[in-house]
């Protein structure tokens, strides 16, 4: 979850270790202080202030006047390992003020085997002629018109 939240986290995390990451810019206010108790409630982590940044990364609106960090990122605690990195791209601005704020993930796509249950699985590639016979014998009788039928020894 990510948005422009107007509240200031402060540098320090206090009694929010779980949420706040120690690492930020500025003073907390009351925004921040009620986006730090709805991190808390959720279970969330704040994202932007996990890892150690210059302060041109850590800057989300800057104007003549100020440099501030409005704009967070939040992702489940638990999910807090998938999270490689979270900054702002200084270069990049959406508006005049606004800074590009990116978080890369790093997610593994787990393959998930196919399992027949069931059926017995045929090892081709140790399958000799004599086996070959075997297996014709105990599951299948096989003619050039198609299957014949099946052995009672199969179960079937």
């Amino acid at each position: 979850m990510g948005g422009d939240f107007s509240g200031h986290i402060g540098t320090s995390s206090g009694a929010y270790d779980d949420v706040h990451g120690d690492f930020n810019f500025g003073d907390k206010n009351g925004g921040g202080a009620s986006l730090l108790e709805c991190a808390k409630a959720f279970d969330l982590v704040i994202a932007n202030s996990c890892f150690p940044k210059k302060e041109e990364h850590l800057v989300t609106f800057q104007s003549t006047v100020t440099k501030t960090q409005i704009d967070y990122l939040l992702l489940r605690r638990c999910d807090r390992g998938l999270c490689m990195d979270c900054k702002v791209i200084p270069s990049e601005n959406l508006t005049m003020q606004q800074g590009l704020l990116v978080m890369d993930l790093a997610i593994t796509r787990t393959r998930k085997k196919k399992v027949v249950s069931g059926l017995p699985r045929i090892r081709w590639g140790a399958l000799t002629k004599d086996k070959a016979e075997e297996l014709g014998r105990s599951y299948w009788l096989w003619r050039p018109g198609g299957v014949v039928g099946m052995r009672v020894a199969c179960g079937l």
